[in-house]
C-alpha cells in the first residue's frame, strides 16, 4: 500500500485524537479527584470504536492518489477550529466522556452561547466531511448513519446528568 496525500491528513487526525484522549485523560482523572462522577460509561466504548473504525476504514479504503476537495478541505479544518473552541471554552472540564462535578456551573461562554452540545454537531461534521473531501460518499452516509443513535444517546445522558444544573433560559453546558 502506498501512501499519499489523503493518508497524511488521516494520519494528522488520528495524531489529533490521540493527542485529544490523553487530554481527556488528564482532565477525567483530575474531575474524579475533586468529586466528579461519570455518568453512562456503557456507551463510551462504542463511540471510540466508531471513531476508530472510521478513521481506520477510510485509510484503508482512500486511494492514495484520490482526489482531494479544497472546499472540503477547508470545511473540516473549520470544523477542526470549531473543536479547538469547544475544548478551550471548557478548558479543564472537558472530556471524550460524560463527567459531571456537583455545583460546577454550566458553562454560558463560547460556542455554548448559542448551542447546547457544539461538539457534537462538530462531530457529526467530521464524520461525514472527512470522507467526502475523498469522494466517500458511501462512508460519509454510513458513519452518521451509526453515529446518530450513539449522539442521541449521549446526549439524552448529558442532558439528565445536568438537569439538576440546567439553566432557567438559553443554550449552555455543563462543566
Amino acid at each position: 500500500m502506498s501512501l499519499g496525500a489523503p493518508h497524511v491528513i488521516l494520519l494528522l487526525v488520528a495524531v489529533q485524537r490521540l493527542l485529544e484522549l490523553a487530554l481527556a485523560k488528564r482532565n477525567t482523572a483530575r474531575l474524579l479527584a475533586q468529586g466528579a462522577r461519570e455518568v453512562g460509561a456503557g456507551h463510551y466504548p462504542l463511540f471510540v470504536l466508531l471513531h476508530g473504525v472510521w478513521l481506520l476504514t477510510l485509510f484503508l479504503v482512500v486511494p492514495a492518489d484520490a482526489p482531494i476537495n479544497l472546499w472540503l478541505l477547508a470545511l473540516f479544518a473549520l470544523l477542526q477550529a470549531g473543536r479547538v473552541w469547544v475544548i478551550a471554552t471548557l478548558g479543564r472540564f472537558w472530556t471524550t466522556r460524560v463527567i459531571t462535578l456537583p455545583d460546577a456551573p454550566l458553562v454560558r461562554r463560547g460556542p455554548f452561547r448559542w448551542v447546547r452540545h457544539p461538539n457534537y454537531l462538530i462531530v457529526a461534521g467530521e464524520l461525514a466531511v472527512l470522507p467526502l473531501m475523498f469522494g466517500q460518499v458511501w462512508l460519509a452516509l454510513l458513519f452518521s448513519v451509526l453515529n446518530l443513535p450513539l449522539t442521541r444517546h449521549r446526549v439524552a445522558v448529558e442532558n439528565a446528568a445536568l438537569r439538576d444544573r440546567a439553566a432557567p433560559a438559553g443554550f449552555s453546558k455543563s462543566r
